[in-house]
């Protein structure tokens, strides 16, 4: 795991300096080992920085960026979790290895097969390959966006172009070649989300390779046609049995490959389904013994220590119980707020977790992220086919009886409305009809933060070409992934896409590495996924939020009574600790008229928005108070306006 950087086109002495400043801003992503290459004439050619945080093939041969014999030069972050397999290929086909790095293999790959290396690759992944005999450059990001590659095309007068790439997007602020201006698109987006809608960022001018895709370099440093080589597979049910079959084989075949490490490694385990799951199956796949660690908490209502104990106890882990106080929380703030990447609502709690598992000795961590999307467990999958059957219902009636029936039905419900009108779901009816019972619409509203009405008061009326939260061609990408599909198997869909791809392991990319922990994930590996949507609906996702299908394959011998506890997320008690510690510093950001005009926001907008939460107006949570402060004071960070 790694932070990666260089630059394409004009390599001059002023790209060569931003280089420097983007290598050095990643420092924390790789403090074991840090490698530079170029090669450059005449101000033109290629740049590539590394920072490592060695965690297979912890010797010297492992360094980057390495170089092949054809000439062909990689820049990589992530792990290929095939590569002892893709190793066995490869040496039958001649091919002879100095080190025993996955980082070789993938070289040697590319040397092999060109692009389409990149599709048998198993993992997470950012890459960067100078192709020698091109004279290009490959970029690639994993199939699921586990990893991400930030990327600016900066154009200078007398000079020429340059593409500069980097594993942060506070690393190509840090270039110094792309201006301090936030996106508009990329604000609204926020705004809308709690985090920004890629491939826009908060960073005009800045963008996300999306993921599963690639994309050549020219020597002239232009971004050529971006190509997906991986999009979520559509439902296409098979036999119950055999589906259910293979899974139980990709879902077992992805721990082990997911265990191993030359650094120390644990699995992240809270008790609850996802988490028991993976340990379980680690423990069942692996012949070494298995370390488990828990986050608790002082505070009772957020601990659930006692379950994750009661777990590894059946299952003979090795279990440590890591406490997390308010005092680790006061003395970490600033750091946490420093490790945002870019804006987020729910970045802060990832990065507290993160440096606790660290300084409990562990390097690699497997969490079960992705268990709700890929089987159901969220409430969205029981609600939003309710809310579509009744926004279609609602189509019937003309657009302006709808609104206003809405807004009757609103009142009724939440009474009579404060400085802000309530923001529940009650709030949201007008949005919701107003969507025709579309399923991409449908679901943007149900995770949006504001109501649009309130949206367009925070931003002064300002319009722009989102499409209920999205930047048109991530809506319009979504619009074709989900068309046609299942309801349940769409909502996993944009779970994955979304909930997950946006805000989750961007959070985890960003949070786990500022305190240099590799975070792995194998329940979304994309064989699995695969595999998943051979299963037929109904066993796959009903009974609705139970997972049943994840309790028969991975907690069979666990007692089910362990699970029989009503569902709740893993949480940190962030907003009665934060309310304690920044109360006053919350209310003087949102107050300040200056910073909120400099950033597009209506002051009075935002300060009504304040004093709705303080005075428990409904539906003003504390995330959608946490999401504004968070968006100034980066912004005032980082010195970003419009």
């Amino acid at each position: 795991m790694c932070g990666i950087a260089g630059a394409v086109g004009v390599v001059d002495e002023r790209v060569r300096e931003a280089l420097v400043r983007m290598h050095g801003a990643q420092v924390h992503r790789g403090p074991d080992a840090d490698g530079e290459w170029a090669r450059v004439e005449r101000d033109r050619g290629v740049a590539f920085a590394h920072r490592r945080l060695s965690i297979l093939d912890v010797s010297p041969l492992g360094k980057q960026p390495m170089e092949h014999a054809d000439g062909h030069v990689i820049c990589f972050n992530g792990e290929i979790y095939n590569y002892r397999e893709l190793r066995g290929e490869l040496e039958q086909r001649g091919a002879r290895f100095r080190s025993t790095s996955d980082t070789e293999i993938v070289l040697e790959a590319y040397a092999q097969w060109g692009e389409h290396a990149i599709e048998r690759l198993r993992g997470m992944f950012a890459i960067a390959i100078y192709d020698a005999r091109r004279n290009e450059v490959l970029l690639a990001r994993d199939r699921v966006g586990i990893k991400p590659l930030y990327w600016a095309s900066v154009e200078r007068a007398r000079a020429g172009r340059t593409l500069i790439f980097a594993s942060e997007l506070r690393a190509v602020l840090a270039s110094g070649l792309v201006p301090r201006k936030l996106d508009p698109s990329g604000l609204s987006t926020f705004l809308w989300n709690g985090v920004v809608a890629s491939p826009r960022t908060i960073v005009k001018d800045v963008s996300l390779l999306p993921e599963g895709t690639l994309a050549w370099v020219g020597a002239d440093g232009t971004l050529g046609a971006q190509r997906r080589y991986w999009s979520l597979p559509p439902s296409r049910p098979r036999e119950e049995g055999a589906s259910v079959r293979a899974v139980s084989h990709a879902l077992r075949e992805a721990i082990s490959q997911h265990l191993v490490s030359d650094v120390p490694l644990g699995v992240f385990l809270s008790g609850g389904i996802d988490s028991s799951a993976i340990a379980a199956l680690a423990r069942e796949v692996s012949s070494a013994p298995v370390r488990t660690f828990n986050v608790g908490f002082e505070e009772a209502e957020y601990d659930e220590s006692t379950h994750a104990r009661a777990v590894a106890t059946v299952l003979g882990t090795d279990h440590v119980d890591v406490r997390l106080t308010q005092r680790d929380f006061e003395e970490g703030l600033e750091d946490a707020l420093r490790a945002i990447d870019q804006p987020t609502f729910d970045g802060i709690n990832t990065w507290l977790v993160s440096r606790a598992v660290r300084r409990a000795g562990i390097t690699v961590a497997l969490a079960g992220t992705g268990g709700d999307e890929l089987f159901g467990g969220y409430a969205s999958f029981r609600d939003i086919p309710l809310a579509r059957e009744a926004a279609s219902v609602g189509a019937v009636f003309p657009d302006r009886a709808r609104s206003m029936l809405a807004q009757l039905v609103t009142r009724v419900a939440t009474g009579e409305p404060g400085e802000v009108r309530p923001q529940t779901r009650w709030g949201k009816l007008e949005d919701l009809l107003a969507t025709g019972g579309e399923m991409l619409e449908a679901y943007q509203v149900s995770y949006a933060l504001y109501t649009r009405s309130f949206l367009a008061e925070l931003t002064r009326h300002r319009s722009d070409d989102n499409e209920w939260g999205l930047p048109p061609e991530r809506a319009a990408y979504l619009r074709e992934l989900v068309g046609g599909q299942p309801d349940l198997h769409a909502i996993s869909m944009l779970e994955l896409s979304g909930f997950l791809g946006e805000r989750l392991l961007r959070d985890t990319d960003a949070a786990s590495m500022a305190v240099s922990l590799e975070v792995r994930v194998p329940l979304l590996d994309h064989v699995l996924i695969e595999r998943l949507a051979e299963v037929p609906i109904a066993r796959r996702f009903l009974p609705a939020q139970r997972k049943q299908l994840l309790r028969d394959l991975a907690l069979s011998r666990l007692p089910p009574s362990l699970f029989e506890r009503p569902k709740r997320g893993f949480e940190l008690p962030l907003a009665a600790w934060t309310r304690q510690r920044l109360a006053g510093e919350i209310e003087h950001t949102l107050t300040d008229v200056v910073l909120c005009h400099r950033v597009g926001l209506d002051g009075e907008a935002v300060a009504r928005a304040w004093r709705a939460y303080r005075d428990g107006a409904p539906g003003i949570y504390w995330s959608r108070i946490w999401a504004l402060y968070v968006l100034l004071r980066w912004c005032r960070t980082h010195e970003l306006d419009l």
